[in-house]
């Protein structure tokens, strides 16, 4: 039996050496750049947008990846091995010891590293549905014919699978970027999104991970309140609680955090693990 009792000492212990994020933001908003916030000594960026030309000069490692294939694969060797997973497929033993023999010098690299920014997960989607197309879920079973539904349902299932792989990733805080989008229903009300192929991994990714930030730009009205200004806006701040004023995407399971905060990911990460007294 796999089931241990875990202690409050050990609790604590990994509470104060692990979040996972979901930060969101609009493009252009600098989500990328926030990399400069954390220590490139122990962060890893997974690249899945081929998107670090604005920090072209960080002195951190990262990889590119290309096809959902090697997202698998990569996740697998950060999370290790799912004792749930069918004994055949994605993070089973096998999986992952076949990885850890074919790749040791990134099992080398990623046992260095205590941060894993995600870049982006809107990429990530888009390239599981290129790949679930050319599965067999993906065909009618009667006419051959492809069969749209049956791959989006395969994308979400697998995109919502490695991302609680990467979740419970021992010691290793996930930060996973994202597109946020402006979206306007019939009545001209607006809403913001993350922009994700399909919408159910959308919906799940909330209730996956322990924060939700948006990225957004401000103005300051003459009284020092900030007004959300997408358009002109020239203040970036990371908006972080979901009763904001804003109307933006957020969650704070921590409770540590303001409406707002400076974006400085490094600055934000020991406030959600300050010890409590």
């Amino acid at each position: 039996m796999a089931l241990r009792i875990v202690t409050a000492d050990e609790r604590l212990s990994e509470a104060t050496n692990k979040t996972t994020i979901a930060l969101f933001g609009p493009s252009g908003v600098g989500k990328t750049t926030l990399l400069r916030t954390l220590p490139h000594e122990t962060t890893l960026c997974v690249d899945l947008e081929a998107g670090m030309k604005s920090v072209q000069d960080w002195p951190g490692d990262s990889i590119p990846v290309r096809c959902f294939e090697d997202a698998i694969d990569l996740a697998c060797l950060i999370g290790g091995v799912n004792p749930a997973a069918d004994p055949n497929g994605f993070f089973s033993a096998a999986h992952h010891q076949h990885l850890v023999a074919a790749h040791p010098e990134l099992v080398r690299l990623i046992a260095g590293k205590t941060t894993i920014f995600l870049d982006s997960i809107t990429d990530l989607t888009r390239q599981a549905m290129a790949w679930a197309k050319t599965r067999p879920e993906a065909f009618s079973e009667k006419t051959g014919r492809p069969d749209t539904r049956g791959a989006y349902g395969l994308m979400a299932r697998e995109v919502i699978g490695l991302l609680k792989h990467l979740q419970h990733a021992p010691g290793k805080t996930v930060i996973m970027v994202g597109i946020l989008e402006r979206v306007a229903d019939e009545f001209g009300r607006v809403t913001w999104q993350p922009q994700m192929e399909g919408g159910k991994a959308g919906r799940e990714l909330p209730g996956i991970v322990d924060q939700v930030i948006t990225m957004a730009l401000f103005s300051t009205d003459p009284d020092g309140a900030l007004r959300h200004d997408p358009e002109h806006g020239t203040t970036r701040r990371l908006v972080c609680t979901a009763a904001n004023r804003f109307g933006l995407p957020a969650k704070d399971r921590s409770g540590r955090l303001a409406e707002t905060e400076p974006p400085d990911l490094a600055a934000l990460l020991r406030k959600i693990n300050a010890t409590r007294r």
